[in-house]
């Protein structure tokens, strides 16, 4: 037992002899400087990487699907005024159809959206008021034949009595009593022609013809256009004359209506061309011509009304379309670039620049006017760097 617990003091003992004995030799230095190094070459490798560049490998399918293309410089504008707006109908070529007279709407020959043409008939009206009108120019006729008989009479004793004057036949005063006749049923004759040709006009404004009673009233249309809105049906009776039946409206030429801020109002001049674009035709211009600017200033936007006026080709433009006019001043050659390319990053603008094949810098640019799909950029790209303007989201992930 003694034996034992003497030899296992001793193999101890002689282990931490010969651990004590290799620190104190050096032999275990060159193991421990291996470890430093090993443990110090990991930063090494990053220590060249610049966080503004992303790589991509050349051969990677994600470098297919992104486009770059070269910075271009544009003309743009340097003052320009952007205001949004709408199409409206021009006012003054809008006609709104009433009732010549009351009656029965006999037939309704439009809708809403036909085209119609000046003198086209609309509908068809039956009117008692028709024969009354057909009537009064009878009557008018008959009283123009009397006063005409009159006069014809007054004229021919006026001419007697100046006769038997000559002869010494009769006194002077006959004379002029007949000659005062013959102005009487002269005046006479004029107002009853007038209110024959009064009844006449009437007849002719309702297309009616004189001695024919029933006739039904064709109401036609005032102008050329479309048909706008429709407010009368087969079958109905109306009585009130003042009320629309339907709004034909020329849409041959439309107002483009903007308001410009009063801050802005000074690049508009009245008859200078603005360019229209709208949501219904996106990527397409229109050029209109300014009519009228008002006069005075809305308190609540600050804004003021301009309209331009817009040749309608082919039928495209309709009231109420959503629109903006544009109007430039003092065009620069900038750099340019698509809106695709422009990406927000924390809280900065910028775009992606290839250094090389699979090797872009993120940098930071401040953008200026905005002209259809591409910005000017004031400052950070110079004309011909290459840029990623498809697929950028790909490469910022």
């Amino acid at each position: 037992m003694k034996k034992s617990l003497f030899l296992i003091l001793c193999l101890g003992a002689s282990g931490w002899l010969g651990v004590a004995c290799k620190k104190g030799s050096g032999e275990a230095a060159p193991a421990i400087e291996k470890k430093a190094g090993a443990s110090s070459s990991a930063p090494a490798e990053n220590a060249g990487a610049d966080p503004k560049l992303v790589r991509i490998p050349a051969d990677s399918p994600q470098l297919q699907q992104v486009r770059v293309e070269p910075v271009k410089d544009l003309d743009m504008p340097g003052d320009e005024v952007v205001s949004p707006g709408q199409i409206e109908a021009n006012p003054n070529r809008i006609s709104r159809v009433l009732l010549p007279l009351g009656g029965r709407v006999t037939n309704v020959s439009v809708k809403v959206g036909d085209r119609v043409k000046a003198g086209q008939v609309l509908l068809m009206v039956e009117s008692p008021d028709g024969d009354a009108a057909i009537k009064d120019y009878i009557q008018a006729e008959a009283g123009l034949a009397d006063n005409n008989a009159d006069y014809n009479k007054a004229q021919h004793d006026y001419d007697r009595l100046r006769d038997l004057f000559e002869h010494n036949a009769v006194a002077k005063k006959e004379v002029l009593s007949a000659e005062q006749g013959v102005a009487h049923t002269r005046a006479g004759v004029e107002s009853a022609r007038a209110l024959r040709d009064q009844t006449r006009r009437r007849l002719d404004m309702l297309g009616l013809e004189p001695g024919k009673y029933g006739q039904k009233i064709a109401v036609r249309a005032p102008i050329g256009g479309r048909i706008l809105d429709l407010a009368v049906a087969q079958g109905e009776n109306r009585n009130d004359t003042s009320t629309s039946l339907m709004t034909i409206a020329d849409l041959d030429s439309v107002l483009v209506t903007a308001n410009v801020p009063e801050s802005q109002i000074r690049f508009i001049r009245i008859g200078e061309s603005v360019q229209v674009e709208m949501s219904a035709y996106p990527g397409e211009k229109f050029t209109a011509r300014v009519k009228r600017i008002a006069d005075g200033v809305d308190p609540q936007t600050r804004t003021i009304k301009v309209q331009a006026e817009l040749p309608n080709t082919g039928d495209r433009f309709r009231p109420e379309m959503f629109a903006q006019i544009r109007q430039s001043h003092q065009v620069t050659s900038v750099p340019a670039i698509p809106g695709s390319a422009v990406v927000q990053r924390d809280g900065r603008t910028v775009v992606l620049v290839e250094k090389e094949r699979g090797a872009f810098e993120v940098r930071e640019v401040k953008l200026g006017q905005r002209s259809g799909d591409q910005v000017a950029v004031s400052s950070g790209l110079t004309g011909g760097e290459r840029i990623v303007t498809d697929g950028v989201m790909l490469l910022m992930k």
